[in-house]
């Protein structure tokens, strides 16, 4: 058979096409982004973005019901935004299968917390599998699958940010298509009123039952024998490291994260010296395993904060005392990377508008995706950041608790359509007098530019209908809607101005196509020496395209700036801002196109 070199997010994807998935819907999300880009290379399934988590896991339970094989993909905190749609299905149980890709990000390398997506099967009493690696993550696709058609239940796959994006090889195979299942009508399993759910609970208990069971015996949850002084329990990335650190020690690898099967545990417990589990973020092997009056050793050895590596799981096991400072498994320390903070690209709008909310020394109730990067020096203009459309909810709150000053929401095109909207009808219902900013690049830019209800383009690659943000926002009933480009500065300001005057909601849609997104087709801008004295006003716009020079001012003794042509796209926010006109384009800027 074929071999290929993948990630765990594209073996996943090439296993939801092998398993004869037909209908694939995601949010994207980091680190699961990539899982729904390359289902839509398949052509055998049909794949679409949805406006949020919740209405993707509310169409793949539709698909599934209907009876075509589905699957539903979103990083760890959007199964918070889509978990009431897990609850129901756990309870009405699917017709063909249905699975749940939640991916979690230990280290927080590209979210606002590190919650441990397990504790979601055990709420929702669903099963949920942990890969290791990439061929167990295209594997358990088909498995997950087949789990849900035989025990009526959706089935989750729990991914983290080092099996979701680390490369190993896995065997191709080809597609294995399904008949599709015929749908029969069947309110007291489909329809959850009060009266039907109440049946359904027992079938829940029953099933969790069969399911334990299953893992005692499923070829996924295996045990490796080696010295039995120690032995480890652990799943996914984690395992990986508990076989690198102790090579020698017998560890039980659990592919199932939920149910657990407590016999297999008990007997591999039972015939080792000293037990240890190794696993990411959440003690919840280790809860599970102390709750069947099982002696064990976890977090008070393993760290419960941040991304695991095999350098932090042998310093532990070091300092405990677990493993010999030069015993096995010794991994080289790896020096110290540069910091590199994460910056808006060079010729971002959203720039321009921080910059403004900066110098008119307002309180910023920002939102999720590239603007977040608007709280980071220089530009330091954001108060508060949580979740996908909190930043219209939170600046209510601060309106009605009597914010001392005027305070605007500032939210992206996307995310405006993920959990925007409820919020601002509400603003409208209550007649709240806020500032609400959409800056509108007409892409999800941090996720890595995918389409949405506001770019109109489709994941298929199709023309869809692109929704107008200004429209629907005069449709929710916001009389005070106005529409501009992000880099007309003074615009920008006079418009925040006057609508914080109108004592009434107000929606200000900030247009700047994203830098990725359009041909800008312009020269970049210069410095004149002479002019400059390095005041170091265009340094406090953040944009990595400027730099200190090694030449001073003579008079100041300060860095003259220096624009990188090889980075510069020619926005022209450094020109607005340079007070002394020492800086210029090298030639006319062509009208960004909309």
């Amino acid at each position: 058979m074929d071999k290929a070199l993948m990630s765990g997010n594209e073996a996943l994807a090439r296993g939801a096409w092998e398993a004869g998935v037909e209908v694939a819907t995601a949010y994207p999300g980091t680190p699961s982004t990539e899982i729904l880009q390359n289902v839509a290379l398949y052509d055998d399934i049909y794949s679409e973005w949805a406006a949020n988590e919740k209405v993707a896991l509310d169409t793949a339970i539709g698909s599934a019901y209907a009876g075509r094989r589905t699957m539903a993909v979103m990083k760890h905190v959007g199964l918070n935004v889509a978990s009431e749609a897990l609850f129901y299905a756990s309870y009405t149980g699917v017709n063909a299968g249905l699975v749940i890709i939640t991916a979690d990000d230990p280290g927080m390398h590209s979210s606002q917390n590190e919650q441990d997506n397990r504790n979601y099967a055990r709420f929702a009493k669903a099963p949920m599998l942990e890969p290791s690696d990439s061929q167990e993550a295209k594997e358990f696709v088909a498995l997950a699958l087949a789990l849900s058609e035989e025990h009526d239940t959706p089935v989750l796959i729990r991914t983290t940010t080092r099996t979701s994006h680390a490369k190993s090889v896995i065997t191709l195979e080809d597609r294995e298509t399904k008949e599709k299942r015929p749908y029969i009508k069947n309110p007291p399993k489909f329809v959850m009123i009060p009266a039907y759910a109440r049946r359904r609970h027992p079938v829940i208990e029953e099933r969790t039952a069969k399911l334990r069971q299953w893992a005692e015996t499923c070829a996924i949850n295996t045990i490796e024998w080696g010295d039995k002084k120690i032995g480890i329990i652990s799943a996914g990335a984690a395992f990986q490291y508990a076989r690198e650190i102790f090579p020698n020690a017998s560890i039980l690898k659990l592919g199932m994260a939920w149910p657990m099967p407590e016999q297999k545990i008990r007997d591999f417990a039972a015939q080792v010296d000293r037990l240890l589990i190794i696993e990411e973020l959440e003690p919840f092997i280790e809860e599970h395993v102390r709750q069947m009056g099982i002696a064990v050793e976890g977090k008070s050895i393993f760290p419960a904060i941040g991304e695991l590596t095999p350098e932090r799981v042998r310093a532990a096991a070091v300092e405990a005392g677990v493993l010999a400072k030069n015993g096995n498994g010794h991994t080289p320390d790896v020096g110290a990377l540069p910091i590199r903070p994460p910056v808006l690209c060079a010729g971002c709008g959203h720039r321009d508008v921080f910059w403004t909310l900066r110098r008119l020394k307002v309180t910023v109730n920002s939102d999720i995706g590239c603007y977040a990067l608007g709280v980071l020096p220089p530009l330091e203009s954001s108060d508060t950041i949580g979740a996908m459309g909190a930043s219209i909810g939170v600046a209510m709150g601060m309106r009605h608790a009597g914010l001392e000053k005027e305070n605007v929401a500032v939210i992206g095109d996307s995310t405006f359509f993920h959990s925007g909207l409820s919020a601002l009808a509400t603003a409208v219902y209550n007649n709240t007098p806020i500032v609400v900013i959409v800056v509108d690049n007409r892409t999800t830019g941090m996720t890595g530019h995918q389409g949405n209800p506001g770019s109109g383009e489709t994941l298929r690659g199709e023309h869809g209908h692109r929704i107008d943000i200004a429209a629907v926002a005069r449709a929710l009933g916001v009389k005070h809607v106005y529409e501009l480009e992000a880099r007309e500065l003074k615009e920008m300001q006079n418009t925040i101005k006057e609508a914080q005057k109108s004592g009434e909601p107000a929606v200000i849609v900030a247009r700047t196509i994203c830098v990725f997104e359009t041909s800008h087709n312009r020269e970049p801008y210069i410095v004149h020496n002479d002019d400059c004295n390095g005041c170091t006003l265009c340094f406090r716009i953040g944009c990595p395209a400027i730099f200190k020079s090694d030449e001073l001012d003579e008079k100041t003794q300060r860095p003259k700036a220096w624009i990188d042509p090889v980075q510069c796209v020619g926005c022209g926010l450094c020109y607005d801002v340079c007070a002394r006109q020492a800086i210029e384009p090298g030639k006319e800027i062509p009208v960004m196109a909309a």
